[in-house]
């Protein structure tokens, strides 16, 4: 039986360079100011996909939602061994929290229809919080397995995954469709020179629009006719605005949005005093003496 594995992943900002002059007025981050790079843990997730295609031969479609240069994502995806790509990109879905970004991520499930398995990064390193998976699993009504490490079986109409836990890790099995939230247990592939040479080219037709807009196309071609250049080549990238896969207006965006980011703090930890302690018995017989003499012990 052929499987279709649907894997989201996010490009975020980098946040060992974000501060509080990278905050909107509305409280939400400004990512154009920011250096993008792919989620880590939708890395571990994407291997997670591709083990699963050289076991299975599974199909692996790769989802994004977010600003058109979001597709580079799906393209560093492509150049992995993933399938086909999809973007999620509308103003409309602009500021989006954890339930608003589920609800359109949930939709777009529904848009594609059969998907065996739904695998997404644990958390995004933009926000930390771990609800995006399960709240789509709970607006799809799929049963879920999170701290997912490895997929010990998939056949049957059922995938049974190892999860950690505290102390150690337990063995779960459950019915498909399901969804998995994938922890960083992995050491996600390098991405392949020939695929690379294949994808390279490969874009979304808001991509191409810009391009012609700025140029870089003849002068007698048109934007019909590059999109459909690149879709005879397999090289276009799937685009979906908000009404395309059929979400709700208020419950997307910054309407849909219960929640606002009021601050961004960058903390900085800087080294007081420092002691060099020689590696040695007596060294280290010194120290503790004036650990214990202080306090710090005992």
């Amino acid at each position: 039986m052929s499987y279709t594995v649907l894997v989201f992943v996010k490009q975020v900002p980098d946040t060992q360079n974000i501060s509080g002059d990278a905050m909107t007025p509305e409280g939400t981050v400004n990512r154009a100011a920011l250096p993008a790079i792919f989620n880590p843990e939708d890395l571990n997730a994407l291997e997670l996909a591709l083990q699963l295609k050289d076991r299975y031969g599974v199909k692996v479609i790769i989802a994004t939602m977010g600003m058109p240069a979001a597709a580079e994502v799906l393209r560093q995806s492509l150049y992995r061994g993933a399938d086909e790509g999809i973007l999620i990109t509308d103003r409309a879905l602009a500021g989006a929290d954890t339930l608003a970004t589920s609800y359109t991520l949930s939709c777009c499930v529904r848009k594609l229809g059969k998907v065996d398995l739904v695998l997404c990064g644990r958390q995004a390193i933009d926000g930390d919080t771990a609800q995006v998976g399960p709240q789509i699993a709970e607006k799809l009504k799929m049963p879920q397995i999170c701290y997912v490490e490895e997929v010990v079986k998939l056949e049957d109409g059922k995938v049974t995954a190892r999860r950690a836990i505290d102390g150690g890790f337990e063995v779960l099995e459950s019915p498909l469709p399901a969804l998995l939230t994938v922890i960083d247990a992995n050491d996600p592939r390098p991405m392949n020179a020939k695929k690379i040479m294949k994808y390279k080219r490969a874009k979304t037709a808001p991509e191409v629009a810009k391009l012609y807009a700025e140029g870089n196309y003849a002068a007698e071609s048109s934007i019909d006719a590059e999109i459909k250049t690149l879709e005879q080549k397999g090289l276009l990238l799937s685009c979906y605005g908000a009404a395309d896969i059929g979400c709700d207006p208020a419950r997307i965006g910054f309407p849909g949005s219960p929640t606002k980011v009021k601050q961004v703090m960058s903390v900085v930890l800087t080294a007081g005093e420092a002691k060099s302690v020689p590696a040695t018995a007596d060294g280290i017989g010194e120290l503790m003496h004036e650990l214990i003499s202080d306090h710090t012990l005992g």
